[in-house]
């Protein structure tokens, strides 16, 4: 397993000279992931992070209103890894609604706990749980609007899974541990069902403390090619489209803002769309059928000499009409 790619973001000229000046293209560009040590290392929530959980905890409850989030909890004996059940059937946690303090009272209750259950906020909007958070803490990415998240727990394992959009994120407080594996290396991390997964992405079925080899024998070539960091409050990771990321929450008090955006044109459907079509019109045609259709793929999709015509918002419209038409028969 080999280090992530750093910056030291305290010593870059570019990143330190004006804060308040956009992230450089090549660092949202890279298509390779890149560690930012301390490009959120001013924020006042890693300041109150620094000091101590209770801190971090008190200074998030001044922007806490009403709101209410999905929170997941699990027993201590799954070690923290949010997943299925042993027969895959269900998961190992129970995920209910309630209020964003009652999630910090929770925590804050089991800081000292040697094994307390797992505690877990995933994907939140910072907006609509802490409005006022991202006045005082933020990161300016220019004209791009990306959406902005809130992660908290304690220690948490999230499996290997990937997003389609790029991603930025930033260690508030606590420490965390990201793998991530390039997107090549699907085949090799034994991913679960597309339509029955722990939060809406399809994960690796692989326990990354104890791969079974035996039973996942191509999970080694996936180690081999896999890529390691762990951040401290105020580091922040960019992890490009389609990387596939393991999370783990290192202390029994961690916060994560993340923020994803896309580099296509917002008239653009996401892709898994035309997976699951795939799937259901592709997968099970006769061989010579499925290799006319992955020409057709290749010329029309993927082919770099225009094979199609270029496609702006009004042909994606025009596309769309079509395909619900042909799907509505």
């Amino acid at each position: 397993m080999k280090p992530i790619a750093e910056i030291d973001c305290q010593r870059s000229r570019q990143l330190r000279a004006d804060p308040s000046q956009p992230l450089p293209d090549e660092i949202l560009h890279s298509p390779a992931p890149l560690v930012l040590r301390g490009l959120v290392a001013d924020w006042p929530l890693v300041h109150a992070a620094r000091r101590s959980p209770q801190a971090a905890d008190a200074y998030l409850r001044r922007f806490y209103r009403d709101a209410t989030v999905l929170a997941s909890h699990a027993p201590p004996e799954t070690g923290g890894r949010i997943f299925y059940n042993d027969d895959l059937s269900g998961f190992n946690f129970q995920s209910q609604m309630v209020r964003f303090d009652q999630v910090l009272d929770a925590l804050r209750a089991h800081l000292d706990h040697p094994a307390p259950p797992t505690l877990y906020v995933g994907s939140t909007s910072i907006d609509t749980c802490l409005p006022g958070l991202r006045a005082e803490n933020d990161v300016n990415f220019g004209a791009r609007d990306p959406l902005a998240s809130i992660w908290i727990g304690n220690r948490t394992r999230i499996p290997a899974h990937y997003d389609v959009p790029d991603n930025l994120a930033c260690v508030a407080a606590g420490r965390r541990r990201f793998t991530l594996f390039p997107p090549e290396q699907l085949a090799n991390l034994y991913v679960g069902p597309l339509d029955f997964t722990p939060a809406g992405q399809s994960v690796s079925l692989v326990d990354l403390h104890q791969p079974d080899l035996a039973r996942y024998p191509r999970f080694a070539a996936a180690l081999a090619q896999a890529q390691s960091a762990e951040l401290e409050a105020g580091d922040a990771l960019f992890i490009p489209s389609m990387w596939w990321h393991h999370v783990e929450g290192l202390t029994p008090f961690n916060i994560l803002l993340n923020y994803w955006w896309r580099q296509s044109p917002d008239w653009m459907d996401t892709p898994f769309n035309t997976l699951l079509l795939g799937l259901m019109t592709l997968r099970e045609l006769p061989p010579a059928q499925r290799a006319a259709w992955q020409q057709q793929f290749d010329h029309y999709v993927f082919a770099r000499d225009g094979g199609a015509a270029p496609l702006d918002a009004d042909g994606a419209r025009a596309l769309r009409a079509q395909l619900l038409r042909l799907l509505s028969r």
